[in-house]
């Protein structure tokens, strides 16, 4: 492994879109140097990726030690967020140290509280007092209202609105342009789908629809062809 910068080495855990952008933002945007990719074996066609090696995950401590990269997981939101999840708490196990991507064109109130292995995009407005768990995505312009939470595992995608005194429960999915009111709940497991306008607190493991938003009979992990392992 050789790292050629002042910044820090960092593994990459995937091959795919996410993981695409992940080494675009992080080489550009951060004190991180993308150094290598991993993923499982029966997902490796070649030995690159991005032009830097991909090597096998039930092996890449030989490779990239956790004394001397960082890592980042950057998968997407498959299983309603399980698959990243279940490879972040692998990697985390193995010693690694998990970075959080934020990108300088986000706005981000100076006493927010973000967790590790998060991915911050541009344009979001991050307002006072709120809370960003682990594990989260915020990809380009969305705004989270004052003393929001965001809980693990969690998927924002663009433009949506979380107006103030908000918590997104773990593991919930938010798509594109939708909004949701003050003091409202989302619990865990949801999948809020695009443009859905959401006024009042939800229930565990649904869907929800519309404006204003109902919820769906099948569940969202269902929907979602959830795993647990």
């Amino acid at each position: 492994m050789t790292n050629s910068t002042n910044k820090e080495p960092l593994l990459i855990i995937g091959n795919g879109e996410i993981a695409s952008m992940a080494f675009e933002y992080f080489a550009y945007d951060s004190l991180f140097e993308p150094v290598g990719f991993a993923i499982g074996h029966e997902y490796i066609k070649d030995g690159t990726f991005e032009g830097l090696p991909l090597v096998d995950l039930a092996t890449v401590e030989q490779r990239f030690p956790p004394s001397e990269v960082k890592a980042f997981v950057a998968i997407g939101d498959s299983q309603l967020n399980r698959v990243r999840a279940r490879h972040y708490a692998d990697i985390k196990a193995r010693g690694y140290t998990l970075a959080s991507y934020i990108s300088s064109r986000a706005f981000i109130w100076h006493n927010v509280k973000i967790g590790d292995n998060c991915f911050i995009l541009e344009d979001n407005t991050l307002q006072a007092f709120v809370t960003i768990g682990n594990n989260v995505i915020l990809w380009s312009g969305n705004h989270i209202g004052h003393r929001s939470t965001i809980e693990d595992n969690v998927f924002v995608t663009s433009h949506v609105v979380v107006s103030g005194f908000c918590n997104i429960g773990r593991n919930s999915y938010i798509g594109v342009n939708a909004a949701i009111g003050n003091n409202t709940d989302i619990a865990e497991d949801n999948y809020i789908a695009m443009s859905a306008s959401i006024a009042s607190s939800t229930l565990p493991n649904s869907i929800y629809q519309g404006n204003p938003a109902e919820p769906r009979k099948i569940s969202a992990t269902r929907f979602c062809r959830v795993r647990d392992e």
